[in-house]
């Protein structure tokens, strides 16, 4: 079954279906979200809170505007700003959030797929240009909008979001051909 065929099973609050989106996206999106955190206890809350979302309707998805696995992200990459805005608005989203939460030892297996998962990411963001790298960094990892991105390095906005839009395309190009995809599928 599609992520849109589940999607829209989910829409009509058949748990089965949202299970298997979960069983589906949770080591990926974890992944993702503990990019942003640093915390497990937070990136779990945010993990729940997106599925949660999901479950209630609070977002959308319209297939006119890309794909799936694209919004999903998106949310949650804005539920996780949230949850981390509340629990400490005074700290920024870079590597000083970073130091000033402690973060729990992880089992070896999960720092293991971890370390596997940033490392195809970190090879999929050194092959883009490097102005395309810093729009993607500061966007996805430090929560930038586009806006405060095209002020802070003093380029038009519309720039901003072209080098994204191609980023993002040679991301998902790139990380199509590693094992990301096929264990989103699983």
């Amino acid at each position: 079954m599609t992520d849109i065929e589940l999607y829209e099973r989910v829409r009509k609050k058949d748990k089965q279906a949202l299970e298997t989106l979960y069983d589906r996206y949770e080591r990926i999106l974890y992944a993702f979200v503990m990019q942003l955190t640093k915390d497990r206890d937070l990136a779990e809350e945010a993990m729940q809170e997106v599925f949660i979302k999901l479950w209630r309707g609070g977002g959308v998805y319209d297939e006119s505007k890309g794909k799936f696995k694209s919004w999903l992200f998106t949310m949650s990459r804005h539920v996780t700003i949230d949850l981390i805005r509340k629990r400490k608005p005074d700290l920024q989203l870079d590597e000083s959030y970073a130091e000033a939460i402690p973060s729990p030892s992880p089992s070896v297996e999960t720092e293991v797929e971890w370390q596997e998962e940033r490392a195809q990411i970190e090879t999929a963001m050194a092959e883009l240009p490097v102005e395309q790298q810093k729009v993607v960094r500061l966007m996805y990892f430090q929560g930038l909008s586009q806006q405060k991105i095209a002020d802070a390095c003093d380029i038009p906005l519309g720039t901003v979001k072209g080098r994204i839009r191609l980023a993002l395309k040679q991301l998902r190009k790139h990380l199509s051909h590693d094992d990301i995809d096929k264990e989103v599928e699983r």
